[in-house]
């Protein structure tokens, strides 16, 4: 998909990655306070806002930008090179938005209509349990891990549903208002600590039908949107939140990268050698040779993938399951790459890496934990795509 076509509610052709480039030195500046307080910076929130960058997957119809999946991962990628845990939390929320555009239009209406504006965040497993109630569910439940909590207004909850009967014939993602949850802060880690992923809790809380998403239908494809000419909400379920979780991982190993070369460039020399110049070394050289290709490695698979389900959407295709199984091992590489790259690049610069004022220490600890999110396991990932090569129909997760 072409993204100089894409615009929001109103006004012209937009940059939306051009935009978050712009934001990544704000973002350095106020990075350590963001993992102090274990929450994005207000002073980020306000920029981001302003940017329109929580609208990237806004419909068009609410005012939003109704992007394509690599403008996610493209604003992803550049927000990461100034703070991993403001670029998580805002490409969650993104996809938070996008999921909303698979709802009934009646759903959308009622996050968007009274705020415009309005963010949200998700938890997929369904670690709550809805009992059948006239017209809906009543929810009860703790979801824990919840990124972008402290700064949205909804939240969409797994949870089994249960029917008249007692059965529970299927999974669904309750869209449910932030007024009636409560948070536990429960986010005590060592990386990604500005992301605030917290626990909410539901207790007892009335969702109607029309906004409970099947997650069954969701994962085939069949989503309840009336608005079936809009591109960006037929794109595939699974691919696009594992997508969502790449950008970042990306942008961390940029900003790393651009540290270490920046450090290089001021002449500093190699402890107990004759080098007096690090960058004259080498070793130096192939090292940072090594940390660019496999971030060059990570960006080929990452877009390939979002161009993947932008393609098969503008299509009006469902995406197949060996290429959906393709982009979970994307995702993997991806995370794996950049961890490498990084690691490479800490090597580089050496102990000092790990010093409290250094933002290397930092950077290094937010892919670590963010590069360990269940739905981007390299090894499992493997095994999936492994899997649908060969085509053994017994899969390993379904979440493909």
């Amino acid at each position: 998909m072409n993204r100089s076509a894409e615009s929001g509610g109103g006004e012209g052709p937009v940059d939306l990655p051009e935009r978050a480039a712009s934001l990544v030195e704000l973002l350095r500046r106020h990075a350590g306070r963001t993992e102090k307080q274990r929450r994005v910076a207000e002073e980020n929130i306000a920029a981001l806002d302003e940017a329109g960058l929580f609208g990237i997957t806004v419909p068009r119809r609410f005012g939003g930008h109704q992007a394509s999946v690599r403008t996610l991962v493209e604003v992803g990628a550049e927000l990461g090179r100034g703070c991993g845990s403001t670029a998580w939390t805002t490409s969650l929320i993104n996809v938070s938005g996008w999921v909303i555009g698979l709802f009934p239009e009646r759903a959308q209406r009622e996050v968007y209509e009274a705020n415009l504006g309005a963010r949200a965040c998700a938890a997929l497993p369904p670690h709550g349990t809805g009992t059948s109630a006239d017209g809906g569910q009543a929810i009860t439940g703790r979801w824990g891990f919840v990124s972008g909590c402290l700064h949205a207004e909804w939240a969409l909850l797994g949870v089994s549903i249960t029917d008249a009967g007692g059965g529970r014939p299927d999974q669904g993602l309750a869209l449910v208002p932030m007024d009636r949850l409560t948070i536990e802060e429960t986010w005590h880690v060592a990386g990604m600590c500005g992301t605030g992923s917290n626990t909410l809790i539901a207790d007892n809380v009335f969702v109607p039908a029309h906004r409970i998403l099947s997650v069954a239908g969701a994962k085939q494809g069949r989503y309840p949107t009336e608005f079936r000419d809009e591109v960006l909400y037929r794109a595939a379920f699974v691919p696009t939140l594992a997508l969502s979780l790449a950008g970042p991982l990306l942008g961390l190993a940029r900003g790393g990268m651009e540290l270490v070369l920046a450090s290089l460039a001021q002449g500093r020399g190699i402890s107990h050698t004759f080098y007096e110049q690090a960058r004259q070394a080498p070793s130096t050289q192939m090292q940072c040779a090594e940390a660019a290709q496999l971030i060059d490695t990570a960006t080929l698979h990452l877009m390939r993938a979002a161009d993947d389900v932008d393609n098969w959407a503008a299509r009006g295709q469902f995406m197949p399951l060996l290429d959906r199984a393709r982009v979970r091992m994307d995702v993997a590489t991806v995370a794996r790459s950049s961890r490498e790259a990084l690691d490479i690049l800490l090597t580089v610069q050496g102990a000092k890496s790990f010093a409290d004022g250094s933002p290397l220490q930092r950077i290094w600890r937010d892919q670590e934990t963010g590069s360990r999110h269940a739905l981007i396991n390299p090894a499992i990932a493997t095994e999936i795509y492994g899997r649908a090569l060969l085509g053994i129909d017994d899969q390993v997760s379904p979440l493909i």
